[in-house]
């Protein structure tokens, strides 16, 4: 008999096709998103679980999928998963590393230049009617080109931002966790520094850190104080590590001159000062999305999952000391 699994959000055609091989199959393709009752009641026969970042996995799911011993997540982040209880339990966790470095950082770029040229003001001023004429003040946005791009993250992601930034000719200034090797800061052109200084030198604070109790409200009112007045804030990071409340004052005051934003706080219900900014660029965590991306995160986690539960050593094992079979 197969395994049976429970695929929590619509996924492509061939990455089921794929999964029934192996598995007997319960899929959510109308991509309702399942309350927390009703993911217990799908899961509670189930042997693995392929997750989205919408569905919460806690000791209280567990305890109620008692043969569970899989959940593979469809991203590279997994703060919706409690790892600590699922190790408790010896339940395999996995996420999508690497796949997505490269489109993520192309989104991050996105928000960049659309925050520095106010693209998105600019093109709902045509949209609305209101361009009538042109003037020498019209739109005045800052230059991306020369300026100092400061990026607190250099995991993966952080640094296929930097390296793109060599087309622009810019200043790369990082701070993380531990320092790169001089090889790797020479490779993608960037300087380590730490985060007072990063903020206060930097015209572009790109954020690219994982969310975690150590990195909640990261960059908080004090942080954006010490930004220059002309700097401009990206998140394309995790919602929680800005605090939302403190950015919106700053935006509104002027602290910064704006920020772009794929990530907020509480998500999809994001701050309702934001709506009323111009100087905001909203995306609705879209960083992975585009097609090749997302066919491949989602593949990923197939694979995961097969290798799980079919007695190898899944390779995007977040918590190693579990090993399967």
């Amino acid at each position: 008999m197969k395994p049976k699994i429970l695929v929590t959000r619509e996924v492509f055609d061939d990455v089921l096709d794929y999964l029934r091989q192996h598995f007997e199959v319960t899929s959510n393709q109308d991509d309702v998103q399942l309350d927390p009752e009703r993911l217990a009641g799908l899961a509670a026969d189930k042997d693995g679980l392929m997750t989205a970042l919408t569905e919460r996995v806690d000791e209280a799911l567990l305890s109620r999928g008692p043969k569970i011993k899989a959940v593979c997540n469809i991203a590279v982040g997994y703060n919706n998963i409690d790892v600590a209880a699922c190790t408790r339990r010896g339940v395999m966790v996995t996420n999508t590393p690497g796949v997505l470095d490269e489109s993520t950082a192309d989104l991050a770029w996105a928000l960049i230049l659309a925050t520095a040229r106010r693209v998105t003001e600019a093109e709902a001023y045509v949209r609305n009617g209101e361009w009538k004429r042109w003037y020498l003040k019209q739109m005045l946005g800052a230059d991306v080109h020369g300026a100092t791009l400061g990026i607190i993250g250099m995991g993966r992601i952080g640094q296929a931002v930097a390296r793109r930034a060599a087309g622009f000719e810019m200043k790369v200034i990082y701070h993380n966790r531990s320092r790169l090797d001089p090889e790797t800061e020479d490779r993608i052109g960037a300087t380590y520094t730490n985060k007072e200084q990063l903020l206060e030198q930097s015209d572009f604070v790109v954020l690219q850190v994982p969310y975690s109790a150590a990195t909640h409200h990261l960059i908080g009112e004090a942080d954006l104080k010490r930004m220059k007045p002309t700097a401009i804030l990206v998140n394309t990071a995790r919602g929680g590590v800005v605090d939302d409340a403190a950015l919106v004052k700053a935006l509104k005051d002027g602290t910064i001159r704006a920020a772009g934003l794929d990530v907020f706080e509480n998500e999809p219900a994001l701050n309702p000062g934001f709506l009323d900014l111009r100087n905001v660029v909203l995306l609705p965590h879209i960083g992975s999305s585009t097609e090749s991306t997302r066919r491949a995160m989602a593949m990923t986690a197939a694979r995961n999952l097969v290798a799980a539960l079919t007695g190898g050593s899944p390779p995007n094992l977040v918590n190693a000391e579990l090993k399967s079979g």
